[in-house]
């Protein structure tokens, strides 16, 4: 019976060993591996061995991680308070980095790009953010990613979401794109208005360069107006048909 006890105990121990020395890692993860405290490196994808008691892992996901920095109060370099929020994307590319580096990067990375965006954003006019956001989410994106590739992570792209302004800063926006827009309205009216005088006035010089020129738009004058109900027509008489009426000099 003891015999039976203890090769019992020795098969739950040799499955508890076995159990704690055989990890599986998918593919989208790795496991940092540590021995006695020492870093050793990573392991992974698949099947990997570690001695029990003596070896500690640590899994880091290789996936994309997409963070939503908060809105950020900023004040612009022409004094205009607002905020902004954006979206972060960056993936851990140094598993080992990651771990030792820095001890929580995820909350780093997204501390990083909250105090970056602020900066970036202040040293920019209220029309860069509003009109540049490529540039502005460029320098963001290279400043951060600059900054983590010693913690092993790789910043893919930083994409501003929206920018809040004060109500009567948007009141203003509103007030002055309604006067660019009467502006461009104006000056599209009075170029038609000097293409249509010019046309006019070359009109004008081929018909009275051109003999009979003048009698015949009269004439096509005439019958336009003919078609409208008009009880009396008015019209000047052309210097051409005066020529030809008797009594005339």
């Amino acid at each position: 019976m003891e015999s039976l006890l203890s090769s019992l105990i020795v098969v739950v121990l040799i499955i508890y060993i076995l159990g704690s020395a055989i990890k599986i890692i998918p593919e989208y993860e790795r496991a940092v591996l540590f021995r006695l405290g020492r870093l050793v490196g990573f392991r992974g994808p698949g099947l990997i061995f570690i001695i029990p008691i003596v070896d500690r892992i640590m899994r880091v996901s290789l996936r994309m991680v997409v963070i939503d920095v908060p809105p950020q109060e900023v004040i612009t370099r022409d004094n205009v308070t607002c905020k902004i929020n954006a979206v972060l994307y960056y993936r851990v590319v140094e598993p080992d980095k990651a771990i030792v580096n820095v001890e929580n990067y995820h909350e780093a990375t997204n501390q990083l790009a909250q105090t970056t965006m602020r900066s970036v954003a202040g040293t920019a006019e209220l029309d860069e953010i509003l009109s540049e956001r490529d540039k502005l989410n460029q320098t963001i994106q290279r400043i951060v990613d600059e900054t983590t590739d010693s913690w092993g992570i790789k910043v893919t792209a930083v994409e501003i979401k929206d920018v809040v302004l004060p109500t009567e800063m948007t009141r203003a926006i509103a007030r002055q794109a309604e006067a660019e827009r009467g502006r461009r309205a104006a000056i599209i009216q009075a170029e038609g208005e000097r293409q249509a005088a010019e046309q006019l006035a070359q009109a004008s010089e081929i018909l009275t360069a051109t003999s009979g020129g003048l009698t015949l738009r009269v004439l096509r004058s005439l019958s336009e107006v003919a078609n409208a109900p008009n009880n009396t027509i008015l019209f000047p008489l052309p210097t051409e048909i005066r020529k030809i009426l008797p009594g005339d000099d």
